[in-house]
């Protein structure tokens, strides 16, 4: 069996919304599982790698049938027939009690270190041994025992210090004046940005540019070293520099890429794009237009916001509806809530004559479309209908005998 058959958490720490995208998932791949089957599974992956589920869950299967390990198998690199071929052959029933196995033997985690801060009441500190002169008297020492000379083994141990002397927080220090004279520290000059233009500087900006995925994150590299015709290296003077060596275009390629494939990666959300490559939305913005692919992502984001409006499940949809920031990144957030308030109405027209509460209203319609009833209700809540739908359900119209 591969070494990738191994817990990263725990079961119960796998996301509902991502458990419940691989349970439909499986059912479209005619592989339906339970959900203890789902989160068992899910536990091989990392948090980090829940977005490439939710990726994989948004997509119609390439192959039948996929249980949630089938699902592991595919994201951690198996082709999507191999995986049927293996799901088909009870492959995954070993794997499956393979990471049972694997996870009883792995030895208990040592206990979290209790996190005290540096600033706590400080321990109390031994208590000193008395001395022996203090010690009391026996009854039945004489006269010339007590003025006699004493005897001292060897030097009294002395109070153990305190340790939190040496753990004191830092703001209760005294601030020291900076060093001044020859025991001051200087930054190391800076060069003119014309040695970049010049051939020595080429293989500079050559291993610059393969750390870096855009121009912004060359310049904030480079204004460290070198200096600008007035101040500071500016931006137009670093391309001046790429382009006198022929390199702007290989920047403008690793730009086009790396910004087409975040914004693939992060469904059309500008705010995570930024984020991701380090960019203010305004840089963000600059570097479409330099780049010349302004027409692409926005035909990209036009592609996630159809996905987002024309989704099919319910349970992709109730699980969008959260996503507020998402959905008002892309533009569509009025426009998805209008919709989805529109058709939670239609579905629940029917189930509200027989519904005694709203609990059993949302389970009900849950039930009849294969969405967590939890998620149904959260809808109606945040739509704002469940209060007028409370009202028309039987405890709510049933008239009081007070």
């Amino acid at each position: 069996m591969n070494s990738h058959w191994q817990r990263q958490r725990q079961p119960d720490d796998v996301p509902t919304p991502v458990a419940v995208a691989v349970s439909d998932y499986c059912r479209r791949a005619k592989s339906p599982a339970t959900p203890t089957e789902v989160r068992e599974a899910l536990a091989l992956l990392a948090e980090s790698e829940d977005f490439r589920v939710r990726t994989l869950t948004d997509t119609e299967p390439e192959a039948t049938p996929l249980g949630p390990f089938a699902v592991v198998d595919v994201l951690k690199g198996t082709a999507p027939a191999l995986a049927a071929v293996r799901q088909g052959s009870g492959y995954y029933e070993v794997v499956q009690e393979l990471a049972r196995v694997r996870e009883e033997k792995r030895p208990p985690a040592p206990p979290p270190a209790p996190e005290v801060p540096s600033f706590a009441t400080p321990a109390i500190p031994a208590p000193v041994p008395a001395r022996k002169e203090a010690l009391p008297k026996s009854r039945g020492e004489t006269v010339q025992a007590r003025i006699a000379p004493r005897k001292r083994s060897g030097p009294e141990p002395l109070p153990p210090e305190p340790e939190e002397i040496e753990e004191a927080p830092s703001f209760l220090k005294r601030d020291l004046p900076k060093p001044r004279g020859r025991f001051t520290r200087l930054d190391a000059p800076k060069t003119s940005f014309q040695e970049l233009t010049r051939a020595s500087g080429k293989e500079t900006l050559e291993a610059s540019l393969e750390a870096h995925e855009h121009r912004f994150a060359l310049l904030k590299s480079l204004e460290g070293q070198y200096n600008g015709s007035r101040g500071d290296l500016t931006l137009s003077e670093l391309e001046g520099a790429l382009r006198s060596h022929g390199l702007m275009e290989a920047m403008e390629t690793r730009e086009r890429t790396a910004i087409l494939a975040a914004f693939t990666e992060h469904r059309g959300a500008a705010g995570r794009v930024g984020w991701a490559l380090g960019l203010s939305p305004s840089e963000l913005k600059q570097l479409e237009a330099k780049a010349g692919i302004s027409q692409e992502v926005e035909e990209l984001r036009e592609r996630f916001r159809r996905e987002a409006l024309t989704t099919r499940h319910l349970t992709q949809r109730l699980d969008l509806l959260g996503r507020d920031k998402y959905l008002a990144d892309l533009g569509i957030k009025k426009r998805f809530t209008d919709l989805l308030r529109r058709e939670l109405e239609v579905l629940v027209r029917d189930e509200l004559p027989a519904a005694a509460s709203m609990s059993a209203l949302a389970e009900s319609v849950a039930r009849k479309h294969g969405a967590p009833s939890e998620l149904v209700l959260r809808a109606l809540e945040r739509l704002g209908v469940a209060e007028d739908l409370r009202k028309r359900t039987s405890d709510g119209s049933r008239p009081s005998t007070t």
